[in-house]
């Protein structure tokens, strides 16, 4: 039994390679604010959502599959909720019942192995039971092989088979088995039998001739009950052996539906959470990287929009641009933009919907940031020596075909010098076939990338109202020499003049 729910032709593998740095990933793009909504207090589903969430999709069909699975969860969530209950309390009851087991002693890992099947078939029961009621409610291919699976390979026939093999691992009369003798009179060749291992009553009775003869191991014969121990584990080894793989079989599916599951769970948690606060919620369309696609309507950041009420989307249209600059007014919404594409991606890639109207773009081989670090105390270097630090790490694993993010990279030292480093870093990235998205307060560094025109590129700027005030919404533009840094001095209470005045009313 395979679920299948998140590939189309495997299981998922928590093992699997994650996206490069995820530290950083998960700091500059504040994931923790978005496992902990998808996790909804469950440290299962978080640690199942960050794995997955971090393990990125390159393949459109494989994305498209898991979209199509999770379409079908948010239209029927009460039956996923469900069922990967089942799967939870099933598990649960197993390592209750589990209790332990000598891996050298066939006797007990058979009786391990007949618990935990015992434990897995009300599971099983209820999972067929689902499947009949509401198998025909989904329509993507994930869910509905797995219904149909769950149809042929649990029907009448396999309960009946799995009753009548637990009554027989029991043993209620006790085991059989057949034994010849050795050249030195050892037991070789255990078989365990099946069928009468004691006498009928016309034989007791003495009615018929016996057929079976036997004898009793006296209650203190220490030495007897060993030997019969040893027989008795040597003819039910391949039994326990076979019992066991059983076990472990459903277990794994078992196991698996819970991952599987819990993913689905998550993103339903979320999505929940981002409904409730009126955000737009859509699935993305996932393109081909030679494609060089990125365009949004109302894309939002769903970590600000789990924090607070007041989100402003964006809209833009950056298909065939490799690259993406964003200046503008200090506090203009350009940090909260660049988060809101890398999470974008990177939920894209992961197969979950995203926060806006509309998100198309291209799959991305790796994504990166390289966001500015607040001082840390515990640094050993400056600042602009950490930075350059970071950069080397992601230049060792970048290639062709990414997307990374800066976020004020290279202004920790002055401008001119920051703009240089800047400049040489994008144009490399850039004929190396990397995607770049760059927020600076640089004027210098953006205004040249601007005039040399060497690639694709589209300018965005946060406007600021003439009022000083900031609407949030970026337009497309080329950048100013200013930041309007002079109105966050206002805001916090510096003196203004009367020239002045008049721009920021009171």
């Amino acid at each position: 039994m395979k679920a299948h729910l998140l590939h189309r032709d495997r299981d998922a593998d928590l093992a699997a390679g994650i996206a490069a740095s995820p530290d950083d990933l998960s700091a500059d793009l504040e994931l923790p604010t978005l496992l902990d909504a998808m996790a909804g207090g469950d440290k299962f589903l978080r640690d199942v959502a960050a794995r997955i969430l971090l393990t990125s999709l390159s393949d459109t069909e494989e994305i498209r599959y898991r979209q199509a699975v999770l379409a079908d969860c948010i239209a029927e969530p009460g039956i996923i909720r469900q069922l990967y209950q089942i799967a939870v309390s099933t598990l649960q009851e197993k390592r209750r019942a589990w209790g332990f087991v000598s891996s050298r002693n066939p006797s007990s890992v058979l009786r391990a192995a007949v618990r935990q099947l015992e434990v897995f078939l009300p599971g099983l029961r209820q999972l067929r039971l689902v499947a009949d009621e509401h198998g025909e409610n989904f329509r993507s291919d994930g869910l509905a092989t797995f219904f149909r699976g769950l149809q042929h390979d649990l029907d009448d026939a396999y309960f009946e088979m799995f009753h009548r093999h637990l009554n027989q691992l029991r043993f209620p009369g006790g085991e059989l088995m057949s034994v010849q003798l050795g050249p030195d009179n050892s037991g070789i060749n255990y078989v365990l039998r099946s069928g009468r291992t004691r006498r009928r009553l016309r034989e007791r009775v003495g009615i018929v001739p016996r057929t079976v003869y036997s004898f009793t191991i006296p209650g203190r014969d220490e030495a007897g009950a060993l030997a019969l121990t040893e027989m008795t584990d040597r003819g039910t080894n391949l039994v326990a052996n076979a019992a066991a793989q059983s076990a472990d079989h459903i277990s794994s599916y078992f196991t698996m539906l819970c991952i599987e599951l819990g993913f689905y769970v998550s993103c339903l948690n979320l999505h929940d959470q981002l409904a409730a606060r009126n955000q737009p919620l859509g699935f993305p369309d996932p393109l081909s990287p030679q494609a060089g696609a990125l365009s949004c309507t109302d894309l939002r950041d769903p970590c600000l929009a789990l924090r607070t009420s007041h989100v402003v989307g964006n809209d833009i249209d950056a298909d065939g641009k490799s690259l993406i600059v964003i200046t503008g007014a200090n506090s203009g919404g350009k940090s909260t933009f660049l988060r809101s594409v890398g999470l974008a991606q990177l939920m894209m890639q992961a197969g979950m919907f995203v926060t806006a109207q509309a998100f198309r773009a291209s799959v991305s081989h790796g994504i990166f940031t390289h966001f500015i670090r607040e001082e840390d105390p515990e640094m050993i270097s400056g600042r602009l020596d950490e930075e350059l630090a970071r950069l080397s790490v992601i230049a060792s694993q970048i290639s062709d075909g990414c997307l990374i993010l800066f976020n004020e990279s290279f202004a920790a030292t002055n401008e001119r010098e920051g703009s240089e480093i800047g400049r040489q870093v994008v144009t490399a990235l850039l004929e190396t076939g990397v995607r770049v998205a760059f927020v600076t307060h640089h004027y210098d560094l953006a205004d040249s990338l601007r005039r040399q025109q060497a690639h694709p590129a589209l300018f965005l700027r946060a406007p600021r109202q003439p009022d000083g005030r900031r609407d949030y919404k970026l337009v497309a533009a080329p950048p100013l020499p200013t930041s309007f840094g002079s109105d966050i001095y206002y805001r916090i209470g510096g003196w203004l003049d009367e020239e002045d005045s008049a721009d920021y009313p009171a």
